[in-house]
């Protein structure tokens, strides 16, 4: 469910559950089977957001952290787009888009908007797409700056976007609202479920084998006997009743020993009967353990887990930008082994830390809104400005 995603609606009720990485999920199913009292922070060390598979970006982590709370969230989505420097004019190259988002759909989108007036200083979007790669590069006009005008497409296109996580599952036949813990935990169970039943199943399927390679290691020891009774018998019935009432055989072993081919008789593959006995005893002594032993059960499903990450699991394919407000938290959750019992996450509280916890918490949360104003300048305020004052100089020089 976590690794494919899942999009429905039923009466009264919506599911709406993002993809994740094969490898993170099953580490994640690792980690809670070792340690059951794990909490979502231990698990988003593993799992640390959903992993799409077109690829981008997933801006900021409070939704995610919310989604695998609650189970409810929002998850932002942003295109991976690069500003590629040319002669005449800059290019924005978009390679990856949002997961849902139709590439046609989002050029006619733009071209839209650039007819509406609603963007400036785009002077041609095409697809350039190839069996390589997704390719969609957006002309920039001359005069025009490129971070502005992507900063306006992620506004005003899908090529910014979220999704709404709404994780509504059945369990145990009911529709109920799971977090991160609760999908994993309900995981695990049914792998629990499905490894026993699959045991005792080919537990019985072993006993039955090895109960008639008994009889018909028994025949293969009086070989001259058997021959005998078989061959003076007046039908199949009355050679396995025979067979019964001289070895103290039952019906199925009987049976089969009157089926048994003669080639079965030759030393080779009585040998062979001998070594299936041996090797269905062994099978059956582990399949019993698996079904007494719960430690060992769950060292089947891990070890099941691990096998299939090694032979499908693959890299992440969405990278992870953490906002300011993500760094933040970071740093009050690694803090917290500090703080004492009575302290809150109320800011207000934070005069109440211990001054080697305050004073570098405070002094890089200064930096870092210092560093989001020069970034907000740099990116949005400056450029502004910037092209106000050359078309106040083209005003000038008109009039003049």
């Amino acid at each position: 469910m976590l690794v494919n995603g899942a999009s429905g609606i039923a009466v009264g009720m919506a599911t709406n559950i993002p993809t994740h990485n094969l490898g993170e999920v099953i580490d994640a199913c690792v980690a809670y089977i070792d340690n059951r009292d794990i909490d979502i922070d231990g698990l988003m060390e593993y799992i640390k957001a959903p992993d799409f598979p077109t690829g981008g970006f997933i801006y900021g982590m409070q939704g995610v952290r919310d989604a695998y709370e609650t189970g409810r969230g929002r998850v932002i989505m942003r295109a991976r787009a690069e500003i590629e420097p040319g002669e005449n004019h800059d290019k924005i190259v978009i390679t990856e888009i949002p997961y849902g988002v139709n590439k046609a759909e989002l050029i006619k989108q733009i071209a839209d908007l650039v007819n509406d007036k609603k963007i400036e200083g785009i002077s041609n979007a095409n697809d350039e797409s190839d069996r390589e790669g997704m390719r969609i590069v957006v002309d920039v006009k001359r005069d025009a700056n490129a971070n502005v005008v992507l900063n306006k497409l992620f506004k005003m296109t899908p090529l910014q976007t979220s999704f709404s996580v709404n994780c509504i599952a059945l369990v145990k036949g009911r529709p109920k609202l799971l977090s991160l813990k609760d999908c994993i935990s309900n995981f695990v169970n049914h792998r629990h479920d499905v490894v026993i039943r699959r045991t005792q199943y080919d537990l019985r399927k072993a006993e039955e084998r090895a109960h008639i390679l008994q009889g018909l290691i028994i025949a293969s020891d009086n070989i001259d006997e058997v021959v005998h009774i078989i061959r003076s018998a007046q039908n199949p019935q009355a050679a396995i009743e025979g067979l019964m009432n001289r070895f103290e055989l039952d019906e199925v072993q009987a049976k089969a020993i009157v089926e048994m081919r003669l080639r079965q008789l030759t030393n080779l593959m009585q040998e062979q009967l001998r070594n299936e006995y041996d090797e269905l005893l062994k099978q059956i002594e582990y399949f019993k353990q698996i079904l007494s032993d719960e430690d060992l059960c769950m060292k089947v499903i891990k070890d099941e887990l691990i096998e299939v990450k090694e032979q499908f699991g693959d890299e992440r394919r969405s990278e992870i930008v953490y906002s300011s407000e993500d760094s933040i938290l970071k740093i009050f959750m690694l803090t917290t082994r500090w703080l004492s019992p009575s302290v809150t996450w109320d800011t207000s509280s934070v005069r109440l830390w211990p001054s080697s916890v305050r004073r570098p918490v405070v002094a890089w949360a200064a930096r870092e809104r210092a560093r989001a104003i020069r970034t907000l300048w740099n990116t949005s305020i400056r450029p502004r400005c910037t092209t106000r004052c050359s078309s106040s100089r083209r005003r000038v020089a008109v009039s003049g």
